[in-house]
This record gives structure tokens, C-alpha cells and sequence, in this order.
């Protein structure tokens, strides 16, 4: 897959193209970006993706309380997994929001894209004030010589999900709900950095998690059950998200105590999947009371991964 962060770096190559953010690529997405794969293969065209950044609520309403599922990067991982061959990140700007529908279809999916083929939701509507429907859309088919492929309500509702609803469920940590939409494990990508040590000097070494992007969702504070593949190995362990009360910890850490695993990984950048919440974050009266709960904690987390990996 070939990542494009200008309209005008795509080739001049026939495509078939579906639009929009894509936040999550969750089973919603995948049904649509399975169709697109299977007409590409089919009508001999190029399976483009082209979605926006930033949010678009970010710039047209100010919402910079919105956090995102994925990074770019992430997204861009989820995409390729599925065979596209192009994702165009078009960036979203108060003057192309008032880009009218015509202008949209006309200058940069025909002219730009070179479309011959439009997959959308039943849902989808485009152009200024996003006053332009999917009607529209197949007149200007019938001006500019493209097809469209409807998914229809039946399909997207079938699966119920929605990028908003993945969102709360992490909000809320309900990390087996939002898992279930998404289709695959939820993700923290960041660089291990050097922490205060803490957890060595009670027998429970950690991984600090750095993530550089602002705009990426973190779950409710809590510790969790986690996976992460280093150099091409599994890895279980548990992170805590939080402030480490006990120890008057001052903003909120990212922390990855991983079981059986010794290795130097400091400068790394790493991906962790949050398999499912253990607890709430608490404040110990005393040191060793913490350490008598990160023993129980690991001990569930195993009791669980024994299941789990039945």
C-alpha cells in the first residue's frame, strides 16, 4: 500500500474509491473496505481509500476535546492488512469543507483520482454543508462516467457499530465491547522512555509508554491485561494507565509490566493491545499493600490468559 498526503502525488491510474475517516477501521468499515478490494480485483482498477486530517469536527467546530481511535499511522497499519493500494490523506481545512459537491466529485475525484468506481454507505452525504446525497452522487455518474456501489442500511446496520460507540466504550473501559467492534484488539503505539524506576525497586519493572500524538484516545486510568510483539515474540504483561497515587505521582503514565521478559527495550517504539480491564486505579496506604495488589493483579492476569489462550 502506497500513502499519499497530497490529491496531486496519486497517480494518473484508474481507481475505484470510498471516502471518509475512517476512525478505528471497525467492522462497519471493514465491510466497505472488503468491497472495495473485490471490485478493484474485478473491474482491473486501483482500491483507494481517501480519508481526512484532521477530524473534521476538530476544524469546523472547534472540538478539540475529541480524541481519535487510531493515529495515522495506526490507521495506516489497519488499511494495509486489508490488500488497498492507495490511501490518500487529504488534509481537512475550513476551505475545502466549503468545497460544493460538484466541485468535490468533478475536480477531485474525477480529475485528481481519475475515479471509474465510488463505494459509499447508504448514509453518506458529501460536498459543502454535506448537502449532497448519494442521488446526487449518481447523476454526476451518469456526467463523468463512474459507478456506484451502495452499501446498503441492512449491511452497515447489521453490525450496529459506529466510531462514536467505540469511543465511549473506552471512555467507559469497557475494552471487551469496544475489542468486539473494532474486529481486533485496541492499540497504544509509543516509545519506551526511562521512568523513576519505581516499579524495579518493588519487583514489578516497567515499560513507560510515551505517545506522541495529542490527538490519541487513552482509556479510563485503570490497569489492564495486555499483549505486545517484540522482535517477533508475544508478550503478556499489565499496564497500569494513571498517576500513581500511592506514590504521589504527579500526570497521568503509561506503564507496561510484562511477565517472564528481561530484554532492554529502552528507545523502542512498541504497539500494546488492551485485552480487557482489571481494575480501577486506587491509592494504597503503604508500599507493600500496592505490592500484595500487583500480585494478585498478576495472578488474575494469568488465571485469565490461561483461559484465553485455551
Amino acid at each position: 500500500m502506497k500513502i499519499k498526503t497530497t490529491l496531486e502525488a496519486y497517480p494518473k491510474t484508474d481507481s475505484v474509491v470510498t471516502i471518509g475517516t475512517f476512525d478505528g477501521v471497525h467492522i462497519g468499515h471493514q465491510k466497505i473496505i472488503k468491497r472495495l478490494v473485490t471490485i478493484a480485483q474485478e473491474e482491473g482498477l486501483q482500491a483507494v481509500v481517501l480519508s481526512f486530517f484532521p477530524h473534521p469536527r476538530m476544524v469546523l467546530q472547534k472540538d478539540t476535546n475529541i480524541k481519535l481511535i487510531n493515529t495515522i499511522d495506526e490507521k495506516s497499519q489497519l488499511l494495509e492488512n486489508f490488500g488497498i493500494d492507495h490511501l490518500v490523506i487529504k488534509k481537512f481545512t475550513k476551505d475545502f469543507s466549503r468545497l460544493g459537491a460538484l466541485e468535490f466529485v468533478r475536480d477531485i475525484l474525477v480529475n485528481k483520482l481519475q475515479v471509474k468506481h465510488i463505494i459509499v454507505g447508504y448514509d453518506h452525504r458529501f460536498g459543502r454543508n454535506r448537502n449532497a446525497n448519494i442521488d446526487d452522487l449518481r447523476e454526476y455518474g451518469d456526467v463523468y462516467g463512474f459507478k456506484i456501489t451502495e452499501i446498503t442500511a441492512q449491511e452497515i446496520d447489521e453490525v450496529a457499530v459506529s466510531s462514536t460507540k467505540i469511543r465511549k466504550a473506552l471512555n467507559e473501559s469497557d475494552i471487551e465491547t469496544a475489542n468486539a467492534f473494532l474486529g481486533y484488539n485496541f492499540m497504544l503505539t509509543g516509545t519506551v522512555v526511562k521512568g523513576k524506576n519505581l516499579g524495579k525497586k518493588i519487583g514489578f519493572p516497567t515499560a513507560n509508554i510515551n505517545i506522541e500524538e495529542s490527538y490519541k484516545l487513552i482509556p479510563k486510568n485503570g490497569s489492564y491485561i495486555v499483549r505486545s510483539i517484540i522482535d517477533n515474540k508475544t508478550i503478556y504483561g499489565m499496564m497500569n494507565i494513571g498517576t500513581n497515587p500511592t506514590v504521589n505521582g504527579e500526570g497521568q503514565t503509561i506503564e507496561v509490566h510484562f511477565f517472564n521478559f528481561k530484554e532492554d527495550i529502552y528507545g523502542k517504539k512498541i504497539q500494546i493491545e488492551l485485552i480487557k480491564r482489571l481494575r480501577d486505579e486506587q491509592k494504597f496506604e503503604t508500599i507493600d499493600a500496592l505490592k500484595a495488589q500487583l500480585y494478585n493483579d498478576k495472578q488474575t492476569s494469568l488465571n485469565f490468559l490461561e483461559q484465553f489462550n485455551a
